[in-house]
C-alpha cells in the first residue's frame, strides 16, 4: 500500500507573468530594498510574541513587485539577497498587487545570481479595478 511518491520539479515563474488573484508561484527574486511597516510586541500573553511586517521591493530580470514579509520572513529581506519563494500568492492591496508567502509557502535563501533587476517594470504601480459582469 505504501507507494513511493516522486516529487515533481517546481515550475519557476517570472515576475512579469504574475496576475491578480493567482497563487502557487515559485520564483527566484533579488531584494532591491526593504521598509519596515509594522513592529509591535505583545508582552501580555504567556510568551512574548512580536509581530513584524515589512514591504520589500523584489524583482528579477523581467520586473519588480512589492513583497509583504511577515515575522520570520523579514529576516531574509536583506538588500541584494537572492531568495526563492515557494507557493507564493498575489494579494491585492488598495487596487495594486502584492506578493506574499503564507503558512503554506516558504522563503529560502538561494545561490547568489547574476541577473539585474529590471527596475522600469514595477507591477505594484499598476492599479487594478474589480468589475462585476452581469450576464443577461
Amino acid at each position: 500500500m505504501a507507494e513511493s511518491k516522486t516529487l515533481r520539479k517546481p515550475i519557476f515563474t517570472k515576475v512579469d507573468q504574475l496576475r491578480p488573484g493567482t497563487s502557487g508561484h515559485t520564483l527566484t527574486i533579488k531584494v532591491v530594498n526593504t521598509k519596515m511597516v509594522l513592529q509591535k510586541g505583545r508582552p501580555d500573553g504567556p510568551q512574548v510574541r512580536q509581530i513584524r511586517i515589512a514591504e520589500s521591493l523584489v524583482g528579477d530580470e523581467t520586473g519588480m513587485i512589492i513583497f509583504t514579509a511577515r515575522n520570520e520572513q523579514v529576516d531574509f529581506m536583506k538588500e541584494g539577497a537572492t531568495l526563492t519563494l515557494r507557493n507564493a500568492k498575489i494579494d491585492m492591496f488598495k487596487g495594486s498587487m502584492r506578493l506574499a508567502v503564507d503558512k503554506w509557502g516558504r522563503v529560502e535563501v538561494a545561490e547568489p545570481d547574476s541577473f539585474q533587476v529590471k527596475e522600469d517594470n514595477n507591477l505594484s504601480l499598476i492599479e487594478y479595478e474589480l468589475i462585476n459582469i452581469v450576464e443577461e
